[in-house]
Order: C-alpha cells, then structure tokens, then sequence
C-alpha cells in the first residue's frame, strides 16, 4: 500500500506541474459534460409547487420521513432520550456488547464516524442559501424536517445491523447493499432486491469519489488559500500540494479500516464542532439584545414569509429539502458506518442514530442561521454571493479575524467528511467486485488520488454527476424500507417490550389486541 501510493502521487505530482489543469478541465468538461447532463436531468426530474420547482426524489425523500414518523409514532420525539440512554446511560441493556465478535467500533465511534459525514460543508454553506432564498423562517422548517428525518434514519440504520455481514477476517460489511438485497429476497423479492443493491453500490463509488472527495477537498484547499494570503498565497500556484498532504492524512487514516476511521473522527468531530458552536455562541452572546427579535423574526418569517418563491409553501419545501440533505437521511451513506457498531440488538443502534441527525441539523446548523439572522447579515445578501461568504460576512462583522476561524472550520469539516466517505464508498466496491486486500488496496490508492486531482481542477459537469448520484442512491433505499417498514415496526415494539421502554405516544403497542 504505502509504495503503491507513493508511486501513485509521483505521477500526480509531476502531471500536476506539467500539465495545463485548465485545458485538462476543458477536455473532461467536454467529453463528460453531454453524459453528466443527461443522467442530472432525470435524477433532479422536478414538479411544481406553486412557483417554486423541487426535486421529485427530494419530496420522496420529504414524503418518506413524514411516513415513517407517524408509523413509528414519532420516534423522534420520544426516542430520543432513549438514544442519549444508549451512549451515556448506565442501565446494562443500553450498553453495546464487548465481544469484538460482535462487531468493530463502539456506538459513539460510530456516531462520530456518521457525523464527520454528514456535518461538512452544507451545514454553513447550505444553511445560508435557505435562508438566503427562504428568508429567516427557514430555520424553523430545518428543525422541523431534522425531526422527521430521525424517523427515516431510525429505519435504515436498524436494518443496516439486522442485514449486516460478518467477514473472515472479523470485519464487518453492512449498509443498504445488504439489507436491500437479502431484506428483499426474504420477502421472496430477489428479482428486485439483487438488482437495486447494485444500482445503490454503482451510484455510491462516484458519489464517493467526486461528492465525498473531490468537491470537498476542492472546498478545503480554497479556504486554505484564503487563510494563507489569497492570490499570494504558496497554494495558489501549487495546490496540488494540499491536495497531496490531505491525500497522506487521509490514507494513513483509511488503511485502519474503520476502527482507525472512528478512532480518528471521534477526536476530530467533537474538536472541530465544539470550535465552531463556540464560536456562534460568542456572537450570539455579543449581540444578546437582538436575541429576541432574532427569534420573533424566524417564527414570523416561518408562517409569514417575506417576497418568497412560491410562498409559505415553497419556504416549507425549500427548508425541508436543506434539512434532509443537511442529515443525509434516507440516502443511505451513515448506515454503512453504523453497521460495524459491537452489538446484539440492530434496534439499540437504530436509537443512538437519532442523534446524528438533531446534532447536524438542529444544533449546528441552526447555530449557522442563528449567526446570520441575529447579525443582520441575511438583509445584505446580494445575487452571487455564495452560502460561505454570506455565512463569513456574519461572523466579520463581530470581529475581523472570524471569517479565519471559519474557514479553518471548513477544512476540518471538509477533511472529515472525506475520511468517512472513503469507508462508504469502500464498502460499495467491496460489493461489487468482492472483499479481499488487494482489492481493498486498489481501491483506497485511487481514492487518494482523486483528492489530489480534486484540489487542482474545477470540474463542472462532474460537479452534477456527483450530486446527481448521492441522490440517486436514496431511491433504492427507499424502496427497500418502505417494504421492510413493517418488519421495522415490529422490531421495535420487541425491543420496547424487552426493555421496557414506555411513552404515551406507544401505548398501544402494550396493549394485547394491538395487530401489528
């Protein structure tokens, strides 16, 4: 491995200094952009509401977490504390087991695994351009959405476990490949199944690559540049350079596995989140005599919207769509790292997951709208102005030095969210083309690469592609939970019995006539 991948950066490097990173653009841009813009157009296929357009998958996405909240009668409300329970509390039945034979990592080192992939660059850049576009009131319908969308990651965590598969060497492979492919075919649905968990693997290697990857990395080194003398700066002329140090990082992290994976994000998760959150804080408190007006302006704004595309329901739809790409629920990238947790019971983890998306969605980026509102910043957004410098121009107007804590924020965020993508994607190759060293090896080679290559280029149709095929892996997900909600459903009641775990909103479910 670690010649291979030496070799392998050489070649990067010199290409990089030879080569015209523009025309290379170009070609690609060229070649791929015909392509990338056929396969975008029938992913991002949208429907009207109102005046404002919106994905047909993304109110799936929408209309799938609202199902399985009611179904599940609002696991999000009441199991949430149960899912705090399970990392911190000390009744025995809410501790993961302690035989390795039961799994890889702990249920908090999962967690941190999940997060450093969903809390990147969406959750400052992503919320500034809700609010940009929904106005102040978009922050209520994100939380709202987190809410619903715990619900829908509830579900495909806990068949992530119940599906996953125990390897020779100890490891362990899991996430919607398997559950979509022997949920379904013990629901006499192989026909089905088989054929929708490689389309999920096939859609997941390039989301991988370029959204995981290549478009993080890309994200990171401008903020370096930005931090380290703009037009002056060493990166500017020699970006691959970055992209080559984030490549080493990276690399001597992934070829761990994911034990290395969750023992590095559960350090960098907390360091980077508690750094940016402290930050939000500072400024919150600083301007303190606008708080109230802050808060009266998001539930106004929430039910009253200002000027919005498509009015009080456009800003629902819009915010919504941020929330549940904010989390990533249903798309089907966390389970594949909540499926090496140490545990007996699928549904144990299935609870700790609430969390991930309450922290993302709830917690920090409500702590990014609450910067923008409370300073006023949203009233100065300008067309073309993108979601990090809207976001920036918040935290300077505190203080001058901010928008340099921010953009370190980002490169932890953006670093982060490639680790945990490395594994995901992975585990979709390991899918495809069986596991086994050399073809793990091949595999995390190529992944460095790309990080290289995605410091120095500006790849605009792959942009697309890659966004196009994170979305399209949740349609397969879907799919699969919808036929196995059920079987959720059931699950979870046994374990509610078991360890007695009781709420008004589940009360009937102890009840003897109750038909599941």
């Amino acid at each position: 491995m670690p010649t291979a991948l030496l070799a392998c950066f050489a070649l990067l490097c010199a290409l990089a200094q030879t080569a015209s990173a523009a025309s290379i653009d170009e070609q690609i841009d060229r070649y791929f952009a015909p392509f990338s813009d056929a396969f975008s157009k029938v992913v991002f296929f949208s429907i009207n509401i109102g005046e404002a357009k919106v994905p047909l998958l993304i109110l799936l996405l929408i209309a799938a977490s609202i199902i399985c909240t009611f179904y599940l009668r609002g696991i999000g409300i009441w199991g949430f504390k149960y899912s705090l329970k399970q990392i911190f509390g000390r009744k025995p039945e809410f501790n993961e087991s302690k035989n390795d034979k039961d799994g890889e990592v702990s249920s908090l080192g999962a967690l941190a695994t999940a997060l450093s992939g969903t809390v990147g660059l969406g959750s400052i850049a992503g919320v500034a351009i809700a609010i940009s576009v929904g106005g102040p009131g978009a922050m209520f319908w994100m939380c709202v959405g987190a809410i619903f969308a715990m619900a829908l990651k509830f579900c495909e965590v806990t068949l992530a476990l119940k599906y996953r598969r125990f390897n020779a060497d100890g490891s362990v492979s899991g996430g919607p490949m398997f559950y979509i492919a022997h949920g379904l075919t013990r629901k006499g649905l192989r026909w089905l199944g088989q054929p929708m968990a490689l389309f999920f693997a096939i859609m997941c290697v390039p989301g991988a690559l370029g959204g995981g990857c290549m478009l993080q990395v890309n994200q990171a080194t401008r903020q370096m540049i930005s931090i380290t003398g703009g037009a002056n700066s060493f990166f500017e002329a020699h970006a691959w350079v970055f992209g080559l140090i984030v490549a080493i990082l990276v690399g001597l992290t992934i070829v761990g596995g994911i034990k290395s994976i969750a023992n590095v994000t559960s350090k960098i998760v907390p360091a980077m989140c508690g750094l940016y959150i402290l930050s939000a804080l500072i400024i919150i408190a600083i301007n303190f005599q606008n708080i109230p007006n802050c808060f009266m302006t998001i539930i106004h704004q929430a039910f009253f919207p200002d000027a919005v595309t498509g009015g009080i329901i456009g800003t629902i739809v819009m915010s919504m769509r941020r929330s549940i790409q904010s989390n990533e629920a249903g798309s089907g990238s966390a389970p594949i790292a909540y499926a090496a947790v140490k545990t007996k019971e699928p549904v144990s983890q299935g609870f700790v997951s609430l969390i991930e998306p309450f922290f993302v969605t709830v917690v920090i980026c409500s702590m990014t709208a609450l910067v923008i509102v409370i300073t006023g910043q949203y009233l100065n957004y300008t067309d073309g102005m993108t979601g990090v410098e809207l976001t920036s121009s918040a935290f300077a107007s505190v203080f001058s030095f901010f928008p340099f804590i921010l953009a370190i924020v980002i490169v932890l965020f953006a670093i982060s969210t490639i680790i945990s993508w490395a594994y995901y994607g992975q585990k979709a190759w390991s899918y495809m083309f069986g596991e086994g060293f050399k073809r793990t090896k091949v595999y995390q080679v190529m992944f460095c690469c790309f990080i290289v290559i995605g410091s120095s280029m500006n790849l605009n149709s792959v942009v697309d592609f890659t966004d196009a095929t994170m979305l399209a892996m949740a349609l397969p997900n879907l799919i699969a939970i919808f036929i196995m909600l059920k079987e959720i459903r059931s699950d979870l009641i046994l374990y509610c019995k078991k360890h007695n775990i009781k709420s008004k909103l589940i009360e009937p479910w102890f009840k003897d006539d109750f038909a599941n």
